[in-house]
Formats: C-alpha cells, structure tokens, sequence
C-alpha cells in the first residue's frame, strides 16, 4: 500500500465510522419504536457504553464499500453496516464476560459488565443482536423486501451456530482440547471471519449484484477474515495493552490455539503478506473501483491495534 492510499483509506475509513456512529447514536436512543412498549434507560445506557465507545468500524466500512464498488452508498448500506455492528459489539460484550474471555478492559474503557453488572451486559448483548435484525427488516432500510429478507438470512447465519458462536465454542473447546491446524483455520473462519466475510458479501446482496460478484466477494471476505485473525494473534503476542486498549498476552496464558502459537510469528507475517496478495487478486475485475478495499485489505495485515 502506498503511502497516498494510506491517506486515502484512513480518511475514508474515519469518514465511514463518524458517518455509522451518528446512526448507531440515533438508533440507540431512548425513543421506543412501534411495537416496544418501553426502553430502560439502564439498559440502553448499557447498550450506548458497548457501542459508542471508540473502535475503527472496520466492518461497517467493508459493507459500505462492497456495497459502493456496485454503485450503492447511500442510506440504506448504512444501516445494514450498522446492524452488522451491534452484531459485532454484541460479542464483544459476550466475550468480555467472566465465564468467557473475563476482560476488563475494551478500547481502553471498562468492559460493560465492569461498568455496570454482569446480567446488564448479558442483556445489552441480547438487545443488540436483536435489534440488528430490526434494522434489516425495518422498512427504513429501503430496500427491496427480497433483499431485507436475504440479508438477515446471510446475517443469520454468519453470526449463529454455523459461524461466529460456533467459532466461539470451538474457540472454547481448544483450550482442552487442541485442535490441528485445519481445526484452528476453522474455528477462526467461524469465530472471526464469519462476520467480515459477511461484511464483504453484503454489498452485493444491497445492490442485487451477480451471484458470481457475490462470490468473488464473499471470498475475499474470506481472505480478509483469515488475515484479520492473524494479524490479531500476533499482536496478541507483541503487542501491550496501550496499543491495544485490552489486555493481551492472554491467548498464551489460557494455551489458546492459534496460527501463530503453532508455526511462529515470521511463518504468519509471510502467511498475511500471502493473504493480502490473494484478496487483491479477486478484486481485480473491479479495477481502480476496489481501490479502498483493497487498501482495507493491506490495512487488516499491518495495523498495530
């Protein structure tokens, strides 16, 4: 990546993420919707802390662009980039949890079970993952009811027992029993890549593209999830928890299984460089149209937070 396209994705990574936080600060409000009865107030104050707390939006910002290398960024990719977030911010307040990773710390601010209790952070998760399917089935997202329907499908089963928590059970289970290296590519295309793959494919379900566009870019979503996952184990190992805004070392600590325990930091930093090349390679056919994704791409390889 070179040092103008590193300008141009940073800024049009800050843009994005200021554009989804003013959406996820309107849709986190106290105002019930038709239908509700009530929002408590602790509870959406829970929900507001898990959320709007930082972080680079990354996967808001590969559905928006998968959704603008089609010709669509507007309203609409949006808000199914935010309810792909609260999916997102809905796990990581799981995952903070005593019985999971027992974190403290995230973007540099109390966890929300430290901030508030343990079954407020349970139930602000529960509200988020509900409410990212509201805002895909919402009318507001407007978009044909085929394609509302296929997204929250796709989202579904992205972040379900077939991908993101099934990744986290397997991801459980490794610390007992560990897998080979087939099972950790799984569990961390589950655990993590699910969710960025969905990210990717997204754009193509917004705008109806091809079935084969689909592909191609559910595959680099692929390729970016993998790399996302390396590239977080290996800051895991050398990074401190300034840079990181959470405490690492803690994969090593539980004898986590990961890509980078079992072949070492020079193998994964050449498997990353590989990666990179690959999810470049698919967006090809896109020409200069897929430049910030693939800035993206190399970005996921060597960000330092």
């Amino acid at each position: 990546m070179t040092k103008d396209d590193q300008i141009a994705f940073e800024a049009a990574l800050l843009a994005r993420a200021a554009a989804v936080e003013t959406l996820l600060r309107r849709l986190l409000d106290g105002r019930t919707l038709t239908g509700e009865i009530a929002r408590p107030e602790r509870l959406m104050a829970a929900m507001r802390h898990g959320v709007l707390n930082g972080g680079k939006r990354l996967r808001p910002f590969l559905v928006m662009e998968s959704a603008a290398l089609f010709g669509a960024d507007g309203e609409a990719a949006m808000r199914v980039a935010a309810a792909l977030e609260c999916v997102h911010c809905y796990s990581l307040i799981h995952d903070d949890l005593p019985a999971m990773d027992d974190d403290d710390l995230r973007r540099g601010q109390p966890t929300v079970h430290k901030a508030f209790n343990e079954a407020t952070a349970i139930l602000a998760g529960d509200a988020l993952l509900t409410l990212a399917f509201d805002i895909l089935a919402d009318e507001a997202t407007a978009l044909p009811a085929e394609r509302r329907a296929a997204l929250v499908l796709a989202l579904a089963r992205a972040a379900g027992a077939g991908g993101m928590v099934g990744g986290q059970t397997l991801d459980l289970e490794a610390e007992r029993d560990r897998p080979d290296e087939a099972g950790i590519i799984r569990l961390q295309a589950m655990k993590t890549g699910a969710l960025i793959r969905f990210a990717c494919e997204a754009g193509a379900i917004i705008t109806g593209a091809a079935p084969q566009d689909r592909d191609r870019l559910a595959e680099f979503g692929s390729a970016v999830g993998l790399a996302f996952q390396l590239a977080d184990d290996l800051l895991d190992l050398t990074a401190d928890a300034s840079q990181m805004g959470k405490a690492t070392g803690k994969d090593a600590a539980a004898g986590k299984a990961t890509l980078v325990a079992l072949h070492g930091a020079n193998w994964a930093r050449s498997q990353l460089h590989g990666l990179v090349k690959q999810a470049h390679e698919l967006l090809e056919p896109y020409g200069e149209q897929a430049a910030l994704l693939k800035a993206a791409a190399s970005f996921v390889a060597i960000r330092n937070n």
